[in-house]
């Protein structure tokens, strides 16, 4: 169910990006967002990659490297929380990054200790909106099979029925799912 949740990620992504643009994968864990970005961005975009630990910064690099050595170009690699995602970019970035995206939980194969947060994720999707261009996307997928991963799920239900954000979200495919899936949720910039 996971991989299915991140392919539903890159295909609502892929519908916004073009060759040329931004993006922010602002949990690199293994790279695979990574890469599926650096892809769509081309020769001429620019992906932005944070992750808190370094073994999934390490890991992203070689994935990247092992798989297209020509996409490392495109691809530049952040050790830091991205709940700063906002001051850590460019200011020339504000509001033209096209897609930004959250795998939420911990790296897959890494200490399981090791999580995101609610408080960094939240501030990381509101700092996103802010970069985000009009039309631009934020995809996040959440974990509800550990207490901080149902904790970031919750919220961004929360946030997804309060209308508190500038983005339009909705959650993907959720009815009929197990309540232990992996949930899928989108928020788009309006164009005006």
């Amino acid at each position: 169910m996971s991989a299915r949740r991140t392919q539903q990620a890159h295909t609502l992504v892929a519908d916004v990006i073009s060759a040329g643009d931004i993006a922010v994968d602002a949990t690199a864990g293994n790279g695979h967002d990574t890469i599926f970005l650096a892809r769509c961005v081309g020769p001429r975009g620019r992906v932005f990659s944070f992750d808190v630990q370094r073994q999934a910064l390490a890991a992203t690099e070689a994935a990247v490297n092992t798989l297209d050595p020509v996409l490392a170009c495109r691809v530049e690699l952040i050790l830091d929380d991205h709940a700063i995602l906002a001051a850590r970019l460019p200011p020339a970035m504000r509001g033209r990054v096209a897609a930004i995206m959250f795998n939420l939980g911990y790296l897959p194969g890494g200490d399981k200790q090791v999580t995101t947060r609610v408080e960094s994720t939240l501030a990381a999707v509101h700092a996103g909106a802010q970069l985000l261009r009009p039309g631009g996307l934020i995809t996040v997928v959440g974990y509800v099979g550990h207490a901080s991963g149902r904790q970031e799920v919750d919220v961004l239900e929360e946030m997804l029925q309060d209308g508190s954000s500038p983005l339009a979200w909705r959650e993907h495919d959720a009815h009929g799912a197990p309540s232990n899936a992996p949930r899928l949720f989108a928020g788009i910039k309006s164009q005006g």
